[in-house]
Formats: C-alpha cells, sequence, structure tokens
C-alpha cells in the first residue's frame, strides 16, 4: 500500500551479517507508513528495545498523526492554537522553521487546506491564500496558526520518528541497527537499501552507515489527473518523478527530498551546500536519467 506522500524505496537488506548474530527482525505501522526494522542483537535485548520503539511509535503518532483526530496535530489545526506545547511537538516546528528557511519556501507545512481541497474534488484557489510558514507563531507557552490555516507534518514527521528511534536503540546499547519508519537509518554496517522510481522501477542502491535516506516521488499517488500528491506552496508542478536524499538525520532528509521534487538543478546544489553536515540527492527526471548532486 502505498502512502499519502511517497513512493517508498522498494528494498532494504543487510549486507552479509557476521555468523556470530542473528539479526532480529520486526514490522509494524506508524505515522501512516510501513515499519521495520533490523537489529542485530541477542535476542532478549532486542525484544527489550522493541518495547520502547512501540512506545516511541505511540508518543509520536499521538503527537504528529493527521489520522488521529485526537492527536497534537488535529487539536491544532482544528482549532488554531495549541496550548502548552510538548517539547518535541515545539522542536519538530523548529526544525520545519529550518528547512522552510533552507529551500528558500519550497517545503511549506501550510499547504494543508490546498491539499484537502484537491484531495475532495473542491475548487482550491480559496485555499492558496492561506498557504504561508511566516503566520505560523511558534512560542514555549503556545503554538498559533493564522485564521483558516492548518499544517501537515507528513513531510518531516516520518523522518523525526526515524531518527527518535534510532537515538533509543543507541541509547540501548544496539549499534547494528536498520531503521525504516517511511524513511532509512542505519547505523553501524554497511546497509543496502534500495532506490525506486514509480516508472522506472529500481534506479540504484545507497549504502548507509550512520546515515539517513529519504525518497519522495510526487507521481506515486495523485489528488487528481493533474495533480501529483506532492504539493508546491507556489503552485509549480514537479521537476522531478523521485527525489532521493541521504543526509545526517532522517529528518533532514526527508524535509529536503519533498521539497527538490519542485527545485532546479543549481538550487538543489545551492541548498546541499547551505545544509547542516554532508548532504547528497539523487533526482530521477521523468525520462528516467539520474541526476546526482553532492557538496
Amino acid at each position: 500500500m502505498i502512502t499519502r506522500r511517497r513512493f517508498l524505496a522498494i528494498s532494504a537488506a543487510a549486507l552479509a551479517l557476521p555468523a556470530r548474530a542473528e539479526p532480529v527482525h520486526w514490522q509494524g505501522r506508524a505515522m501512516g507508513a510501513e515499519v521495520s526494522l533490523t537489529l542485530e542483537a541477542p535476542k532478549a535485548q532486542a525484544q527489550t528495545a522493541l518495547q520502547e520503539v512501540k512506545q516511541i511509535l505511540r508518543k509520536t503518532e499521538a503527537l504528529f498523526s493527521l489520522y488521529e483526530p485526537s492527536s497534537r496535530l488535529s487539536q491544532l489545526n482544528a482549532t488554531g492554537r495549541l496550548d502548552r506545547p510538548e517539547a518535541r511537538f515545539t522542536e519538530l516546528l523548529k526544525l520545519c522553521d529550518q528547512a522552510h528557511r533552507l529551500t528558500n519556501g519550497r517545503f511549506d507545512p501550510t499547504v494543508q487546506p490546498l491539499w484537502q481541497a484537491l484531495a475532495q474534488g473542491k475548487t482550491p484557489d480559496p485555499t492558496r491564500r492561506l498557504i504561508g510558514w511566516d503566520r505560523v507563531t511558534i512560542g514555549p507557552q503556545a503554538i498559533t496558526l493564522a485564521p483558516g490555516q492548518a499544517l501537515t507534518l507528513n513531510g518531516i514527521a516520518q523522518g523525526y520518528a526515524t531518527d527518535l528511534v534510532s537515538a533509543a536503540l543507541k541509547h540501548a546499547g544496539l549499534t547494528r541497527v536498520l531503521v525504516n519508519i517511511g524513511e532509512y537509518h542505519g547505523t553501524g554496517h554497511d546497509w543496502q537499501v534500495g532506490v525506486a522510481d514509480p516508472t522506472h522501477g529500481l534506479v540504484a542502491t545507497r549504502t548507509l552507515n550512520d546515515r539517513a535516506l529519504a525518497t519522495s516521488s510526487p507521481g506515486a499517488m495523485r489528488l487528481g489527473p493533474d495533480q501529483p500528491h506532492i504539493l508546491d506552496p507556489h503552485g509549480a508542478l514537479p521537476k522531478w518523478s523521485t527525489v532521493t536524499v541521504e543526509a545526517d538525520t532522517a529528518a533532514m532528509a526527508d524535509a529536503l527530498s519533498t521539497a527538490f521534487c519542485h527545485t532546479s538543478h543549481k538550487d538543489i546544489q545551492r541548498i546541499l551546500k547551505a545544509a547542516p553536515g554532508h548532504s547528497k540527492a539523487l533526482c530521477v527526471a521523468p525520462s528516467g536519467t539520474l541526476h546526482h548532486f553532492s557538496t
């Protein structure tokens, strides 16, 4: 089942592991995505760590899920205000702000009303005036939206959850792990992850070791005959069929892969140079041609 905003990489498998360790695999679902973990650890240690992972996923969904009416994000969207926001909610919105500034506004969570209008077959024009991250106020006591605004965190929350789980597993002493919560983070080992395009199939593989990777494909799902499901706040159509970004964190990879769907060659290179850490991108043109970007 394809998620709302991306055609995920179709394969993720470890290279040959030493015979001394039999990996533990776990699958589930969270944040609108299929979740899979591969842990190289004693079974008892892995099972204890998985209980903590499940708690993190439940808490993350309770904060950021668009599909849960009781989530904190749903409350914010319904009322335009969220009092006493949790530290992680504020942290993620600050990451959104960083990505928004870094991409010159290409990453903008306030496209949610436009997305809903298009998904429901309504006239989208009235919702375009609601787009504007600069009208979102983030404070320690409250987060507020402009009248009529709503947020989607689907372009970054899966990556953020991936980072939280990866950090928790590392803290628990598990150092050889591959986490997939719609985005990937691999540690302690060379993990092979496939990159797939909805039209052209498997186009590349990437090796992750203490790195994260996110993939976005605008055409994997459509809101109408001519409207891909990843929206540009400025109204542009996608320039790429698939974008994969490798970065230090899954949250940043997630946000950049979303924004780069509508970003030119020149601007992708400029943004990568300004991005924190060492990031690189693989963009698949509609023709199937691969374009590589790195700093």
